[in-house]
C-alpha cells in the first residue's frame, strides 16, 4: 500500500474525534505556511556546483543560503541556525565543494581539503550522499569512521579531499596519528560542524577541546581553517559557536526557506484504572499512547516517525504497533536506535529512504539531519528535553507546500504535564541557549594530556585551551602524566595512548558488552556508567523486539550475560545517595533563605531493583544487589530555609522531609524548561538538616563529573525556575501527589515520603524572599543581586575553598540520580537511577581528595 498524503487537520481528526479521544487534546497550534525568498548564486560558487544543484531541482538558493556562502568564501566562520529542512547543507556544501574543486587543479590534485563532523554515523553517511550529488568525481569524498575497513583508511588519508567523520574518530583516530594526516591537514581549508546544537553539556565540552586540538595541529602544518557550523534554531548561536570552536563566528538566522502549514497538537494520555506507588493515579504511558497513534497512522497509509526518549521505548513502541497491525503492515514498522550493529543500522536507513518502512520508532538518532523526506506526521513520545530538539524533531515532517502533523504526547511527569497545559511555554518562548563549559577541569585535563602526546605543549598553547590550563599543567605533572622539559615544553610521559583516557560520550571505562549467554552473540553495548542500572543481574533487557533477562553482570570483564526470556514484568533500580558541599562559589540571600551554587561530592550506590507488572505498574517484589558505590564530583545549585520560615509556612518537622522531597522532585522535572538538559541529565537530594548548611536543604546537581552547566543555569534563572515548579505542583489535579507533579520515576526512595501540599507552602515561603525579576536589555527577565563571596564560608562556619574535602558527615538517603540511557516512561519502560555522561566512577577534581562518605547522624536525606 503506497503512502497516502492527507491534510494534517484530517489526520488529527482521525486520531482524536473519530477515535473518541478528543478529551486528550489539550491544545492545537496552527503554524502558517511561509513563502520562500530567493537570492542569486554568489559569483564565487563554481559553475559545476550550480549546474549540479539545478539538476537536483535547486534553481536559486534561498537568501540565508546565499548569505552563508558569501561569508564562507571570504574566510569568515559562520553558524547557520535556521529551521529543519531549511537547506543548511547546501549553505555550507557549495563554498566547501567549490574550493575543493579549485584544489583539484593543484599539481597533486588535492590543493584544498575539508573535514566534516557529525554527531552520528548515520548523518555522516547521509551527507556523503548529498556531497556526491553536487560535485564531480574528481573531488574525492570519503567516510572515515569506525565502520571504515582498514584497507580503505590509508586511501582516505592520502587521497580524499572531503573527509566525513565524527568527533570520536577525530579524537581517537585522526589527531593522535596526525603525522600520517600531514598532507590533509596542511591543505585543510574548512571544518564543517553539523548539528552543532547537539554538542551540549559535558559531551559538547569534550568536543570543544577536540576542536581546539585540531586547530593547534592544523596550525602546526600551516593551515588556519574556516569553521562552518549548522544548528537547529537556538538562542545565541554565535556565542555557542565561538564557545565550541574557540573562533568568532557570524550567525545566519533569518530563515528564507518555504514551509508548509503545520498542525501542532498537545496530547495528554488518559488516566488509567491502575494506581502507582502509594495509591497515586497513573496515566497511560506516553510510549503506550504513541503505539496506539502510530498504529492508526500506519493503517491510514501515513508515513510517520515516533521519537522516543530511550532505546527501550523505541523497541516497545515498534513492538506494540506491530502486534496491533498484524500481517502484512507489521513488516512496515521498525525500531531505530543506538546500540544496533552497523549492518542493522544501515539496513534500516536504506528501508527508510526507499519508503518500504511506513512507521518508525526512533531515538534522537533520526533527529539530527538524516534525510527522511516524505514524512507526513511526527509523534513525540514525551518532551525531548529542549525546545530546540522539539522543533528539530517536529520539523522532520512536511516539505515545502506539504502540510504536516506533529503531536507532543505528554509523559506522566511534571514538565510534560506543565507544557501541555501551558502551550505558551512552547509556542511563545524562544529556544534555549546551548550550555557547555570547555574550561571544566575534568574535561580539560585529559585533553591537555592528549594534546601533549600529539605535540609538546608550550606557553603559546595556554590561551588556546582556556584559562584553567595554567593551573592544571602543574597538577598533571605532580600526577606523573606530564613532564616539563628545560625548554619549558610539556611532554606526555606514559606508554599508553593519551587519547584512550578520554571517553567523549561516557564516563570513562570500557563499555559493557551485552552477550547472549547461550550463543556468545554480541547484542550490543551499554555505557559503563549505565550498566549498574540497566544491565544489573536480574534486569530485563530489550533488543530488536526480544526480551532478555540479565543472568550476570561482570564488572571486571565489562560483560553482561543475557538469556531470552518472557517475564511479565520490567525492572527499575533503587539506590542510596549522599551529598556534601565542597565549595560555595556564589550565594544569594532570599530574605531569610539562601540560594547557592558551587561544587559538591555525590556518592551513589545501586542497592536493589523492583519488579513491576508490565500492564499495570504493580510492584511484584524487590531484590537486593551488591554493587560498588560510585563517586561524582560535580556542580550543584541548592537552597536552604530557616526554622522560622518553616513555622511561617506551617510545616512541622514531621512534614518537612515530604515537603522538601516533593519540591526537589518537581524542581528536577522543571529545570529542563530553562536549561538544555532533561531530568535524566541531573540529580537531586533533599535533606531535612544538612550538616554542611545546618539547615533544611534541597540540592539539584549536574550528573557529569565537574559539572555541565545545567545547575549553573538553574541558579541564574532560579526565580523563574522555582516559580514554575511551584505552579506545576499547585495546578495538578491529584490530591496527594502523582507522577504528573511530585512523584519521580527514578526516585531511589520509592517516592516516599512526599507531601504535595507542604511542598507548595515550602516553595511559597522560599519565593517570598526571592529578588524581583528585572528586565534585561534584550527583554528577557533575570533576577538581581547575586554575589560571589571570596573565601566564602558555609553556614556551619567551615571554610569552603576549592579543594576542601567533605567532613565525612554526609546526608544519606535515596536520590534522583541521572540516567545515561534516556528517560523511559515510569510504568515499566526501564526506569533507572544511573548517571549520565560521566556521573559514575568519575575522577576527583585535579588536586582534590575526599574521604569515604559516612551516614548522617542527623537523619537521612531523600532523593
Amino acid at each position: 500500500m503506497p503512502p497516502r498524503h492527507q491534510p494534517p487537520e484530517a489526520l488529527l481528526a482521525t486520531l482524536s474525534t473519530e477515535r473518541g479521544r478528543s478529551d486528550r487534546l489539550t491544545h492545537t497550534e496552527h503554524l502558517p505556511a511561509r513563502e520562500a525568498r530567493y537570492a542569486p548564486w554568489p559569483t564565487a560558487i563554481r559553475t559545476e556546483i550550480v549546474a549540479a544543484a539545478a539538476e537536483l531541482g535547486v534553481g536559486l538558493p534561498w537568501e540565508h543560503q546565499a548569505e552563508a556562502m558569501d561569508l564562507a568564501k571570504t574566510g569568515q566562520s559562520v553558524v547557520i541556525a535556521t529551521g529543519t529542512a531549511s537547506g543548511k547543507s547546501l549553505g555550507y556544501l557549495a563554498p566547501v565543494l567549490s574550493d575543493l574543486l579549485d584544489g583539484t587543479e593543484a599539481p597533486n590534485g588535492r590543493g584544498a581539503t575539508a573535514l566534516y563532523l557529525a554527531p552520528t554515523k548515520a548523518l555522516a553517511a547521509d551527507q556523503r550522499r548529498r556531497a556526491a550529488e553536487l560535485v564531480p568525481p574528481r573531488v574525492r569524498v570519503a567516510l572515515y569512521d569506525g565502520d571504515t575497513p582498514p584497507e580503505e583508511r590509508e586511501w582516505v588519508r592520502q587521497y580524499a579531499s572531503y573527509v566525513l567523520t565524527n568527533p570520536d574518530m577525530l579524537h581517537r583516530g585522526i589527531l593522535p596519528a596526525h603525522p600520517r594526516w600531514s598532507t590533509f591537514l596542511k591543505a585543510l581549508k574548512y571544518v564543517v560542524v553539523d548539528e552543532c546544537h547537539s554538542y551540549r553539556g559535558v559531551f559538547g565540552s569534550h568536543v570543544a577541546q577536540v576542536l581546539r586540538r585540531l586547530r593547534r595541529l592544523a596550525a602546526r602544518y600551516g593551515a588556519s581553517p574556516t569553521f562552518l557550523l549548522a544548528s537547529a534554531t537556538t538562542a545565541e548561536p554565535a556565542v555557542t559557536a565561538r564557545r565550541l570552536t574557540g573562533v568568532p563566528a557570524t550567525a545566519v538566522t533569518d530563515d528564507a526557506s518555504p514551509r508548509g502549514p503545520m498542525v501542532f497538537a498537545l496530547w495528554e494520555p488518559p488516566l488509567t484504572e491502575n494506581v502507582g506507588e502509594h495509591g497515586a493515579p497513573v496515566r497511560r504511558t506516553a510510549t503506550a499512547e504513541a503505539g496506539y497513534l502510530l498504529t492508526d497512522l500506519v493503517e491510514a497509509g501515513t508515513r510517520t516517525v515516533v521519537f522516543v526518549r530511550s532505546r527501550r521505548a523505541a523497541e516497545l513502541v515498534a513492538l506494540q504497533a506491530q502486534d496491533q497491525l498484524g500481517s502484512p503492515l507489521a513488516a512496515r514498522v521498525a525500531a531505530y536506535r543506538g546500540g544496533y550493529l552497523a549492518e542493522e543500522r544501515r539496513a534500516l536507513e536504506r528501508e527508510l529512504h526507499s519508503g518500504r518502512l511506513l512507521g518508525l520508532a526512533s531515538t534522537s538518532a533520526l533527529e539530527l539531519g538524516v534525510d527522511v523526506s516524505g514524512l507526513d506526521a511526527v509523534l513525540l513520545a514525551g518532551y525531548p528535553g529542549t525546545r530546540a530538539s522539539l522543533w528539530q524533531q517536529a520539523g522532520r515532517a512536511g516539505r515545502e507546500a506539504q502540510g504536516a502533523l506533529a503531536v507532543l504526547i505528554a509523559r506522566d511527569d511534571p514538565l510534560d504535564t506543565y507544557l501541555v497545559h501551558h502551550p505558551e511555554a512552547l509556542f511563545a518562548n524562544p529556544v534555549e541557549a546551548t550550555v557547555l563549559d570547555p574550561d571544566n577541569p575534568h574535561v580539560l585535563a585529559p585533553h591537555l594530556c592528549a594534546a601533549a602526546a600529539e605535540l609538546p605543549l608550550t606557553d603559546s598553547d595556554l590561551e588556546l585551551f582556556g584559562p584553567s590550563t595554567t593551573q592544571l599543567l602543574p597538577v598533571l605533572e605532580r600526577r606523573g602524566l606530564l613532564r616539563r622539559r628545560p625548554d619549558g615544553s610539556w611532554y606526555w610521559t606514559r606508554r599508553e595512548r593519551a587519547a584512550d583516557r578520554v571517553d567523549l560520550r561516557g564516563s570513562g571505562g570500557s563499555p559493557v558488552q551485552i552477550v547472549e549467554a547461550d550463543t556468545g552473540r554480541l547484542l550490543g553495548t551499554v555505557d559503563a556508567a549505565a550498566s549498574h542500572t540497566t544491565v544489573h543481574t536480574g534486569a530485563v533487557h530489550l533488543h530488536q523486539g526480544r526480551t532478555y533477562l540479565v543472568r550476570d553482570l561482570d564488572l571486571d570483564s565489562s560483560v553482561a550475560l543475557v538469556a531470552l526470556a518472557d517475564p511479565p514484568y520490567t525492572t527499575s533500580a533503587r539506590d542510596i545517595t549522599s551529598i556534601s558541599v565542597l565549595s560555595t562559589d556564589t550565594t544569594e540571600e532570599w530574605g531569610e533563605a539562601t540560594l547557592s551554587f558551587g561544587s559538591v561530592e555525590v556518592v551513589n550506590q545501586v542497592v536493589g531493583y523492583l519488579r513491576k507488572r508490565i500492564a499495570t505498574g504493580e510492584i511484584l517484589g524487590e531484590s537486593k544487589l551488591d554493587l560498588p558505590p560510585r563517586t561524582l564530583r560535580t556542580r550543584a545549585v541548592w537552597w536552604s530555609v530557616t526554622e522560622d520560615q518553616l513555622l511561617d509556612a506551617d510545616i512541622p518537622l514531621d512534614l518537612l522531609p515530604g515537603a522538601a522531597h516533593a519540591a526537589e522532585h518537581a524542581s528536577i522535572g522543571l529545570l529542563p524548561l530553562f536549561a538544555t538538559c532533561d531530568r535524566w541529565d541531573i540529580g537531586g537530594v533533599s535533606v531535612p538538616l544538612h550538616p554542611d548548611t545546618g539547615l533544611p536543604t534541597v540540592f539539584v546537581y549536574d550528573g557529569h563529573s565537574g559539572g555541565a552547566g545545567f545547575a549553573e543555569r538553574g541558579f541564574r534563572r532560579a526565580v523563574e525556575w522555582l516559580t514554575a515548579t511551584r505552579d506545576a505542583i499547585s495546578a495538578c489535579e491529584c490530591e496527594r501527589g502523582c507522577p504528573s507533579c511530585v512523584q519521580s520515576p527514578k526516585c531511589g526512595n520509592g517516592n516516599d515520603p512526599l507531601d504535595k501540599a507542604a511542598a507548595v507552602r515550602l516553595l511559597d515561603i522560599l519565593l517570598a524572599g526571592a529578588p524581583r525579576l528585572q528586565e534585561t536589555p534584550s527583554g528577557a527577565k533575570a533576577p538581581s543581586g547575586a554575589k560571589a563571596p571570596s573565601g566564602a564560608k558555609a553556614p556551619n562556619g567551615q571554610d569552603t575553598g576549592a579543594n576542601d574535602a567533605p567532613d565525612g558527615d554526609d546526608a544519606r538517603g535515596g536520590s534522583d540520580a541521572p540516567d545515561p540511557s534516556g528517560a523511559p516512561d515510569p510504568s515499566g519502560d526501564a526506569v533507572g537511577t544511573g548517571k549520565s555522561g560521566g556521573a559514575d566512577a568519575a575522577p576527583a577534581a585535579p588536586g582534590a581528595t575526599a574521604g569515604p562518605a559516612a551516614p548522617d547522624p542527623a537523619g537521612p536525606g531523600t532523593g
